[in-house]
């Protein structure tokens, strides 16, 4: 059992005899008194919500293909962790570009649009869930265009890791709007976040991720490793669905 934060037992104490009144501007309005109670709910925060397994929210089945092949060469199976594919990397992506990140809700997306500053990031007028659906239609195109009648996935490694550096350097002309070396990066952001992410968003499965780094995960505090200096951390990680404060099992 841990005792109530200080912080919150002065909140407690402070709002437990108050009196709120406010007066309208225009007009009167009736108070409402709070006494011996809180003026809010302890705790109430809305968690985040866990991803279903099973089915694609956004991608369709020829790209959840190429997705899963791109993400097996980004992040190959190896003795460190297993594959993109195999740790969730595409679930995750579905998920978010399904989304209020695939429609870039929390974004200013109205123009006019110029051509920024590498460190202003993307400045287009195409959203996440857009710039994904036109660009891996123009790496379609190109593959097709290169060897007429195979896909991506009928490559072996070495055609896909090179071209896939063609990407990556912006030898790859889109013709859509789009430029490939842009492209790829953000690509390439959006595997490592669903590869490192917390779980219960749909990618890190088993917390591979974490556990290839040794990142502790989301626990509820280190004191009883703060005097511990110069010792690594030898707990198991701890996604947020398996937190006290989501209402998760404890952590032990």
């Amino acid at each position: 059992m841990t005792s109530l934060p200080l912080r919150s037992s002065r909140r407690a104490f402070l709002a437990g005899g108050v009196s709120l009144l406010v007066v309208g501007a225009l007009s009167p309005v009736s108070a409402h008194s709070y006494s011996g109670q809180l003026p809010w709910l302890i705790d109430n925060t809305e968690p985040p919500v866990p991803v279903k397994p099973g089915g694609w929210y956004f991608f369709l089945p020829d790209e959840v293909a190429l997705m899963s092949a791109i993400c097996d060469r980004l992040i190959p199976a190896d003795d460190l962790s297993p594959s993109g594919t195999d740790a969730g990397c595409v679930v995750f992506l579905d998920r978010q570009l399904a989304g209020p990140y695939g429609r870039a809700e929390r974004l200013y997306m109205k123009g006019p649009f110029h051509p920024g500053l590498p460190t202003q990031g993307y400045q287009g007028p195409n959203t996440p869930a857009q710039r994904f659906r036109k660009g891996l239609a123009a790496i379609g195109k190109a593959v097709d265009a290169k060897t007429p009648g195979k896909k991506f996935t009928d490559w072996d490694a070495k055609d896909q890791d090179a071209f896939l550096t063609s990407l990556e350097k912006g030898d790859v002309k889109f013709g859509n709007g789009l430029d490939s070396k842009t492209f790829f990066a953000f690509m390439l952001e959006n595997v490592m976040e669903g590869f490192f992410a917390d779980p219960i968003y749909g990618g890190n499965k088993d917390m591979a991720g974490w556990k290839m780094i040794g990142f502790p995960g989301a626990r509820y505090d280190y004191r009883a490793w703060v005097p511990q200096h110069n010792k690594p951390f030898t707990g198991a990680p701890i996604s947020i669905a398996g937190s006290v404060q989501w209402g998760g099992k404890a952590d032990k």
